[in-house]
């Protein structure tokens, strides 16, 4: 299936390319610093910078070699720089390179699902200003509750993007960390003042403390926030495939012309890119699974982690991009069906107005108990007219039949009516939206 979505953004980023960037980076970063501090001659720096770079295809031939990644690319560049390259990769372990790049991939990477993340935010919180005074059946267990407005279900999934984001930028500050401290973390070979010299050129943090790594928690925590986000995506797609039900069919996803939703019912509209966001949602929480599977090292450092992450940090952020870009072309293309919903809320009879008579009745004197007994005896006869499809008594006629509400047929039903006005349930409803910045103009 042609998708409107690309790859190519996330893909740069961790790209083989990019990935021997960012190595370069640190290495360009340390030899500068060795520089400052007297370790390496200003002629060699001059060198290094002036004729420093790599050919993935010529690492690939060196590690075919060495099998040694990180030694396949020192070479490589030293190769390129000549008799000056001797000084590339002074005082680090491989470790110190990898693990202080991943820290610059991840932020590069966080930044681009942050952007979508808002991207999205900005649609959702449109149609929910759009739709917040739009009525509503709210549900719980499935089942019909009291009314609510449709912008104010989509408020919610706004409300759990912000929180979202504030995470991700949260957790892209705890792994912006700078890791030189060497083979076991003693600094041995790299002095902590050259550690701090080289995070403060690449806009990172000195790892307080470390072994020959990051400690994984860091990026434990990472993948933890993409996991969680995807299921806020999830709980929103799981809304949109409810209300897409052909026994509700209040919203749906949007259909495209010459679209076909079966190979062998040719009516069939599915909320295909809703499953797909809950499916990947798993993903990612497969991921978050394995990620802390990795905090647990042998000692100083062994290998298990390596294996694991080359596969679920750009998977993982691929998974978490597109999902993004999935549930914002299922919202700005979404179908509101408003009739629908109306007819929805009136298919119960007045059943979701029986919490509000229930109160009016305990403050009209009656016990909780008796109030309760007579509303629910009344919704059981309305259930029972719903359920068998007849012509059975609505909620307010139950209620204006029962003997025990006549002071409430008083003046011809008129309070008795009043309980019945929907618009008392979206009294607040525009304090609510103003605890949120929405730019409805955009």
């Amino acid at each position: 299936m042609i998708e409107r979505y690309s790859t190519e953004e996330m893909g740069k980023i961790w790209s083989d390319e990019n990935r021997f960037a960012k190595w370069l980076d640190v290495e360009l970063a340390v030899c500068k610093a060795w520089a400052q501090d007297g370790a390496i001659p200003a002629q060699d720096l001059e060198e290094i910078e002036k004729k420093a770079g790599f050919d993935v295809g010529r690492i690939a031939e060196i590690e075919a070699v060495t099998q040694h990644d990180v030694i396949a690319f020192v070479s490589s560049v030293a190769e390129r720089i000549g008799p000056s390259g001797r000084f590339v990769h002074l005082g680090l372990t491989s470790s110190d390179v990898i693990d202080t790049a991943a820290s610059l991939l991840m932020s590069e990477a966080l930044e681009v699902i942050i952007g979508a993340a808002e991207a999205l935010r900005g649609s959702v919180a449109r149609k929910a200003w759009r739709y917040r005074l739009t009525p509503t059946a709210g549900r719980s267990h499935g089942i019909h509750a009291e009314p609510t407005t449709f912008g104010l279900k989509l408020l919610g999934f706004v409300s759990e993007i912000d929180r979202d984001i504030a995470r991700l930028r949260q957790t892209q500050d705890e792994i912006r960390v700078c890791k030189l401290s060497g083979a076991v973390g003693t600094y041995a070979n790299c002095p902590p003042h050259i550690e701090a010299k080289v995070a403060g050129y690449l806009a990172l943090k000195p790892d307080p403390v470390s072994s020959q790594v990051v400690q994984r928690d860091r990026h434990a925590r990472v993948m933890e926030a993409l996991a969680l986000y995807g299921c806020g995506l999830e709980r929103m797609a799981v809304e949109i495939r409810h209300l897409q039900r052909t026994e509700v069919m209040e919203a749906l996803e949007p259909f495209g012309k010459g679209q076909k939703g079966s190979s062998a019912m040719p009516h069939k509209k599915n909320p295909i890119l809703s499953e797909r966001v809950s499916g990947m949602a798993r993903l990612l929480r497969a991921y978050a699974s394995a990620a802390l599977e990795d905090v647990a090292l042998w000692h100083e450092r062994d290998i298990s982690h390596s294996s694991v992450e080359r596969v679920i940090w750009p998977d993982a952020f691929h998974v978490a991009h597109y999902m993004t870009n999935t549930a914002k072309r299922v919202i700005d293309g979404l179908v509101v069906d408003e009739a629908r919903m109306k007819k929805n809320l009136e298919m119960t009879r007045g059943l979701l107005f029986s919490g509000r008579v229930l109160l009016a009745l305990v403050e009209s004197g009656f016990s909780r108990e008796d109030a309760y007994a007579v509303v629910q005896e009344c919704a059981m006869r309305c259930w029972e007219g719903v359920t068998n499809g007849d012509s059975g008594p609505s909620l307010r006629d139950a209620l204006a039949s029962h003997p025990r509400l006549a002071p409430f047929m008083e003046g011809g039903g008129a309070r008795l009516d009043e309980l019945f006005d929907i618009n008392f349930y979206f009294r607040h409803v525009d304090d609510i939206f103003s605890r949120f910045k929405i730019s409805v103009n955009d």
